[in-house]
């Protein structure tokens, strides 16, 4: 069996983590709990950094849509977004004041076990890589363009292609009709 790509786990998790402490931001404020900001800005940052996906070392990878404008951001950043310990440490050090707000508690929880899946990925010596785009490639003209048919379509016998007397005179109504 081939090996377990451990950030890929950790990507879905630290994304499902991120919505959830957006959301626990966003009852935070309706619920007017002091610290709602922390937990909202914390979710946004954690889903902006979580939605590109990883290169995977093996197969193919489904881009996420639009993934390629935040891939760009993410690229910037360059070994700050790119070594899995750094986001290890960053995701640890945004679940440990979450934690004290009742209304993120789940997203806390979420986001230290990516943390800990992040550790083990890095421990392994995965690194996050963009998705890159290959360049399409244009087909030749002298493929697209096929020669037309050289022979006409085959077509009934001319015994079947006449019309039937009936059909002549048009349809035949099995209900009389009288008129008055």
């Amino acid at each position: 069996m081939g090996q377990i790509e451990w950030a890929m786990w950790a990507n879905e998790q630290a994304l499902a983590a991120g919505l959830i402490m957006l959301t626990g931001g966003i009852v935070a404020v309706a619920g007017q709990f002091k610290g709602w900001y922390f937990a909202a800005v914390a979710g946004v940052l954690v889903c902006l950094l979580e939605y590109p996906r990883s290169k995977r070392k093996k197969g193919s990878t489904m881009e996420r849509c639009g993934q390629k404008y935040l891939t760009a951001v993410v690229k910037v950043f360059g070994p700050l977004t790119r070594n899995y310990y750094i986001r290890a440490i960053l995701h640890a050090a945004l679940a440990v004041p979450a934690g004290f707000l009742l209304s993120t508690i789940l997203g806390t929880v979420c986001l230290g076990i990516a943390s800990g899946i992040y550790l083990l990925a890095a421990v392994r010596g995965e690194e996050w890589r963009p998705i890159e785009q290959k360049p399409r490639e244009r087909p030749h003209v002298g493929d697209t363009i096929k020669q037309p048919p050289s022979n006409p379509p085959p077509r009934p016998p001319a015994d079947t292609r006449k019309k039937q007397p009936a059909e002549v005179g048009g349809q035949v109504n099995p209900i009389p009709v009288e008129a008055e």
